[in-house]
């Protein structure tokens, strides 16, 4: 059986789009999990002065149907596991094989070193300066952040099922896919 892949329309304030393309894991009413064995980065991703993710390296992806977030499982290009990242971000509009959101600038990391850090926030005040973001939107993003950085404060964050989904799991399910199309 062959899983579904995605086509994830990302806006990014104020007037720039992305479109990601990852394989779907696995949909279930309360996450759909989603793969992007390599993503596609012109610099490392850096939290600090931590590199949390690096070009060509993977990514496993939790979106959660009517969150202001989507939770990324990182890793270096050698597989190590570096964290958790909260893309703060409007409700991912989802239809099959096509979904939309939009970037509220605004990240919070989870390192695997039990660090916790909010990342991007003078990215944040120049969106809401600048008018790209409405007060009430700017509200819903600030509080997603704060309800994360506490849960993450209190040991009570990830959600469910961020840690089951390994990268061993993910590549394993990612090969059956694969395995099933060549003899399909």
């Amino acid at each position: 059986m062959s899983l579904p892949s995605v086509s994830i329309h990302y806006r990014r304030l104020p007037d720039r789009r992305e479109i990601f393309n990852q394989l779907v894991l696995e949909e279930t009413p309360e996450c759909t999990v989603t793969f992007l064995r390599s993503a596609e980065l012109p610099r490392p991703v850096r939290a600090g002065s931590r590199i949390i993710l690096e070009p060509g390296a993977p990514v496993i992806w939790f979106t959660f149907p009517g969150r202001w977030y989507d939770v990324g499982r990182f890793h270096l290009l050698d597989g190590t596991f570096t964290g958790f990242y909260a893309n703060i971000l409007t409700p991912v509009q989802m239809e099959p094989g096509r979904w939309e959101t939009t970037d509220l600038c605004l990240d919070v990391w989870v390192g695997a070193d039990g660090s916790i850090e909010l990342l991007d926030e003078a990215d944040f005040d120049v969106a809401v300066r600048s008018g790209w973001l409405d007060p009430e939107t700017a509200a819903k993003a600030r509080d997603a952040a704060d309800h994360i950085l506490t849960s993450a404060r209190a040991g009570a964050w990830p959600p469910d099922p961020v840690e089951d989904w390994t990268l061993g799991r993910a590549r394993s399910v990612a090969e059956e896919q694969a395995d099933g199309r060549r003899r399909g």
